[in-house]
């Protein structure tokens, strides 16, 4: 059963995916957005919420107030990261809150993971095809974000993920509740052996037949599969595969719903991934 469901909003409110068996844990909020409900103009029409793709950062900006009124929280809860598809993750405190979401100087520079304990913060990250992973410690409280594209998941930020959150919140791995968002689906990641020669170590290592994460195609191509990768990596990490939530919806096959780097060739918006936990 897919795990990121539409939910009804007030009339004027941004289109968002909700991370349904999450929000039923007390006080959390978790999902992904979709491409509708927002002021941008195209082709990052209509709900682009990043300021890194040439986007008028009042449009945003509005798009910001938008999600967060949406989710029925404060904007100046929104908190995120300058990502560089890399594996550094960083702790996020109470003095942290709302970095990055007026400007890029004040985001939390070069990272591609974000955890927290602190109530009250709306950890963000942005997407148009790569992979949002989300963590959830229904014991500490403890919540994590992390963006995994091609290169970052071959860096493994979804094992460095659970081990900052181990290191920091006393996280057990298999207390841990993770989910796999949208994203460009094996179906649409084409990719060529500049790519392939970084995953197949992973594969030799998961001793693992090569389709599982990559299905050879023609002229020394192949469909790469970044959601099954980076469950894998979870799993490794010691988090259960009974508490892994999958997505089917894929990025580049819905190109309605999401934005897609890889289908709309760059000219495109961002969608964001969240994660928060309010106070009480």
């Amino acid at each position: 059963m897919e795990p990121f469901k539409p939910k009804e909003h007030p009339a004027g409110g941004a289109r968002l995916l909700h991370l349904e068996r999450w929000e039923a844990q007390g006080g959390v909020t978790a999902g992904f957005s979709t491409r509708h409900g927002g002021v941008s103009a195209a082709p990052l029409d209509t709900l682009n919420t990043a300021l890194h793709v040439g986007d008028e950062a009042q449009a945003v900006l509005a798009n910001r107030d938008r999600v967060a009124g949406t989710l029925g929280w404060d904007v100046a809860a929104w908190t995120c990261a300058e990502q560089v598809h890399g594996n550094r993750v960083h702790v996020v405190t109470a003095a942290d809150r709302g970095r990055g979401r007026l400007d890029r100087a004040s985001a939390v520079q070069g990272t591609d993971a974000l955890i927290t304990n602190e109530p009250d913060v709306l950890l963000v990250m942005y997407f148009a095809d790569c992979v949002p992973l989300y963590f959830l410690d229904p014991e500490t409280g403890a919540l994590g974000l992390a963006h995994a594209g091609w290169k970052g998941t071959v860096a493994d930020v979804a094992g460095e993920t659970v081990r900052a959150m181990e290191r920091t919140f006393g996280t057990k791995p298999a207390d841990l509740l993770a989910a796999i968002g949208p994203s460009i689906g094996v179906c649409c990641y084409e990719v060529d052996e500049a790519v392939l020669r970084h995953v197949r170590p992973l594969a030799e290592r998961a001793e693992t037949e090569d389709g599982t994460f990559f299905t050879p195609v023609e002229n020394g191509r192949a469909k790469l599969n970044l959601k099954e990768i980076n469950r894998h990596l979870m799993i490794k990490a010691g988090i259960l595969p009974s508490r892994i939530e999958l997505t089917t919806w894929c990025t580049g096959c819905r190109t309605d719903l999401f934005f897609s780097h890889r289908m709309e060739n760059g000219a495109t918006g961002r969608m964001m991934s969240w994660l928060g936990r309010k106070r009480g």
